[in-house]
């Protein structure tokens, strides 16, 4: 199917506005899209100034004339259109007090309207998800539309960060294994009382635009540039037997595992477990802070086995961070061989060693974290001075470990450091790109997620760990053995004048290498300062919520993180 998002500005002449809207779709349907996506509040702003101000001087056309507009728009055109609308709604308790809100719209071919969508539409070409605004920002919604089959999220909204476009719409694309349509505002946000009341320059608070489509795999395949008015398009190739049969849609990574089946929502919701060992040091009041940093290196040794063992035995004696991040079953490459038994049961041996030779290299209050295989389980465990001090079973099904036994529930770990302790959670294996597990670490005011894994697609370190980091304010520590991906260039920006063009120039196929990564927080007053940056013309990233990432590169990345700055931290 055919999909088009645009982007243009809007005013406080809701006339007007209908006339952009109208101009829009009449350029976007030369290319014969099934679905256009418009950007949020297209109609009139949200801001009740705005409103009042509208009234004053009689510019505001009656809603109605505005959505029959748009549906006579889409009959016309043969295609289903997509608006965020902002709409007269009635209190359930009070029928007689109206206010104004952002109401998700769809209007189909035949010139249907369907407004406040809430589920899934589904339509002949693929089953339609709506979105708008803050509704990307949380894993939640785009979750539930995809379980509910969605093939394409349309997302309609009107920011002026990068935020929602590049980080969390592809992150939404990937961990659902979904298209996602973006459709974003380019001009100013804020009405001239609101500017004046807030001290807001003229040229800030303006639409970032960056339009977009993306693939289930993060990749965009047509973009616009952040200050274009029109609109681009993708043909995007849906799996549709599930519209026919009944089936559920292609959601499989790399080594076959599927990402709906893994979930266990049972798990989610069950009481939460220490996971300590009776190595583990007891807590005692006074280290019971949060320190305002912690030393934590990536160690991703090329070896395998004894020679694995001896590289990081080698590193520990010589370095003093707090925290050692090693891949999973970091002295194996090819893990095809734990699906062996009599090899299972050799590692199984060779897990204990490595406990016993880790713990007599590292010193008080420094600690390893990899994944083992003990008791017949793939688990992931931190050790320390006295041998293993905690353990996590894996939690979620992987075809790569389908031997493994999981466990039931999450654990939430104390560990103690010379300068305070902090809580975090291990999760191994695919464990870290579930969303509701991430969601459950972070409720229980988790500051740091360990994670030693072994990357299978490059969106799982560009975009999914990075948006969870973002979202639930979690500092993430992920070593992985480097991989090589075979990854297209990325798309070129396509406008109205390159559409036709956008299937010529094959593109080049690279190498693509992806590893492990270290992700930090701004501090909340940092985060106010970026906002504040914008507001009074300083230099301003283009984030409001961009974690601080440092890559990892080579045998050994070094980094600082900072557990005190998780929003929900414990302490």
């Amino acid at each position: 199917m055919r999909v088009a998002v645009t982007q243009f500005a809007t005013s406080l002449n809701i006339e007007e506005n209908l006339a952009t809207c109208h101009r829009i779709i009449t350029q976007a349907v030369n290319c014969k899209p099934d679905v256009i996506v418009l950007p949020a509040l297209c109609n009139k702003p949200l801001v009740k100034q705005h409103l009042e101000q509208a009234l004053a001087e009689q510019i505001l056309i009656d809603e109605n004339n505005f959505i029959q507009a748009l549906a006579e728009q889409a009959k016309q055109h043969e295609c289903y259109l997509v608006a965020h609308l902002n709409l007269e709604q009635t209190h359930a308790n009070q029928p007689s007090k109206t206010e104004y809100a952002g109401t998700s719209c769809l209007f189909s071919p035949l010139g249907e309207f369907i407004s406040q969508i809430a589920n899934v539409v589904t339509t002949p070409q693929a089953k339609l998800g709506v979105l708008a605004n803050d509704d990307i920002l949380t894993f939640a919604t785009p979750r539930d539309l995809a379980l509910a089959g969605a093939d394409l999220l349309c997302y309609s909204h009107c920011s002026f960060p990068l935020d929602q476009s590049n980080l969390y719409a592809p992150a939404r694309a990937c961990e659902n294994k979904v298209f996602v349509a973006v459709a974003n505002q380019i001009g100013p946000l804020f009405d001239d009382a609101f500017k004046a009341e807030y001290a807001i320059p003229d040229e800030n608070f303006i639409g970032v635009g960056q339009s977009q489509i993306i693939s289930p795999n993060g990749k965009i395949l047509a973009k616009l540039d952040h200050n274009e008015e029109g609109f681009t398009f993708a043909d995007i190739l849906l799996n549709t037997d599930h519209l026919e049969k009944g089936k559920s849609n292609n959601k499989l990574r790399p080594d076959g595992s599927d990402i709906f089946k893994q979930r266990r929502p049972e798990v989610y919701q069950q009481s939460i477990s220490t996971g300590l060992t009776d190595n583990s040091l007891s807590i005692t009041e006074a280290e019971n802070k949060v320190p305002e940093t912690v030393n934590v290196a990536l160690f991703a040794t090329y070896k395998t086995t004894e020679q694995a063992i001896e590289d990081v035995c080698f590193y520990i004696e010589n370095n003093l961070s707090d925290i050692i991040q090693l891949p999973e079953l970091f002295f194996i490459e090819d893990k095809i061989i734990t699906h062996d038994p009599k090899q299972l049961a050799e590692l199984e041996v060779i897990s204990q060693q490595i406990i016993e030779r880790v713990s007599a290299e590292l010193r008080a209050y420094q600690y390893v974290c990899t994944s083992l295989i003990i008791d017949g389980a793939h688990q992931g465990v931190i050790i320390s001075k006295q041998g293993v001090y905690a353990t996590q079973q894996q939690l979620h099904f992987c075809e790569r470990y389908k031997w493994t036994p999981l466990g039931e529930q999450l654990n939430i770990i104390d560990l103690p450091l010379e300068q305070g302790n902090i809580t975090l959670s291990i999760l191994t294996a695919d464990d870290a790109n579930i969303p509701e597990i991430v969601n459950l670490a972070a409720s229980n005011k988790v500051q740091v997620l360990l994670v030693p894994f072994d990357i299978q697609e490059p969106s799982e370190v560009e975009f999914s760990l990075l948006a969870k980091a973002a979202e639930h304010r979690i500092c993430i520590v992920a070593s992985s053995r480097e991989k090589d991906f075979a990854s297209k260039e990325a798309a070129p920006v396509i406008t109205q004048n390159q559409s036709e063009n956008q299937n010529q120039n094959k593109k080049k196929i690279k190498p693509q290498k992806s590893t492990g990564f270290v992700a930090d927080l701004l501090s909340r007053q940092a985060l106010i300062s970026q906002v504040s940056a914008h507001i009074n013309s300083r230099k301003f990233s283009g984030y409001i919520n961009q974690p601080l990432v440092k890559h990892q590169h080579g045998k050994i990345t070094k980094s600082l993180i900072h557990p005190a700055s998780a929003a929900k931290n414990s302490r």
